[in-house]
């Protein structure tokens, strides 16, 4: 399929998922547990109101204020780990789930009407060491990590109101040939591209946290560390 097009240009989004920070083991706190509301929800900026981030270094803030994830992925996900109660759509903490689009088909800076808001991919997710604790999986966020099956952010262009049931509606594609699958391969593929770190260093509609990124492998000739994002007080 052409970088240029899209499998569906409006998609239908399932319930919007909210939840405040809880303790997931003694003494971690997270916000990975979603519950649907069904009721509309104003997005900001920040994301849904009622909707909470326990580390607010890594997660929430304007370039992560939605999290999608493609509900086609926990079949997958079943079939290599088996019926694991967390394995159903919300289990990775989304905000928004869906059919019909994946991390090859999205690009970063793809925008979306979602509801009356607007919306821009800025970002997949780096899955962090939680996930271990949340799906009982000693190397899960590894394995998400390894997959490609990460779901992606938005930030917030226009705020607005959001109902369950709600579509997103596909409107402009400011990056195409930028898929999520593509910035993937670079991270955690073919790490040392020069032309394509220097590539997505330069690319605006990127989250600047991801073009910092790509700029200090360019500057340092070489990949950081993963051990503490991937495995934290999971696997000390």
């Amino acid at each position: 399929m052409s970088p240029a097009m899209i499998p569906l240009a409006t998609i239908r989004i399932g319930p919007i998922r909210i939840g405040p920070a809880a303790e997931i083991a003694p003494g971690v706190l997270s916000a990975i547990g979603k519950h649907p509301v069904d009721r509309a929800l104003r997005l900001s900026p920040e994301g849904f109101e009622g909707d909470q981030q326990a580390d607010r270094r890594h997660h929430g803030g304007p370039e992560k204020a939605v999290h999608h994830y493609n509900a086609s992925h926990y079949p997958a996900w079943r079939a290599e780990l088996g019926d694991l109660s967390a394995l159903q759509p919300g289990g990775f903490g989304e905000n928004l789930s869906s059919e019909g689009l994946t991390e090859r088909d999205v690009a970063v800076g793809d925008r979306f009407r979602l509801g009356r808001a607007l919306v821009e991919v800025s970002q997949a997710r780096q899955p962090c060491w939680k996930l271990n604790l949340r799906f009982g999986v000693a190397d899960m966020a590894r394995r998400v990590q390894d997959s490609g099956r990460t779901g992606w952010y938005y930030r917030v262009i226009e705020p607005g109101p959001v109902a369950p049931g709600d579509a997103l509606e596909l409107l402009d594609r400011r990056a195409p040939d930028w898929t999520l699958d593509r910035l993937w391969r670079n991270l955690y593929v073919d790490r040392l591209n020069r032309a394509e770190l220097a590539a997505m260093a330069e690319l605006e509609v990127l989250s600047e946290s991801w073009r910092k990124l790509a700029r200090r492998r360019l500057d340092n000739a070489s990949v950081e560390d993963w051990n503490a994002r991937l495995n934290g007080r999971s696997n000390p």
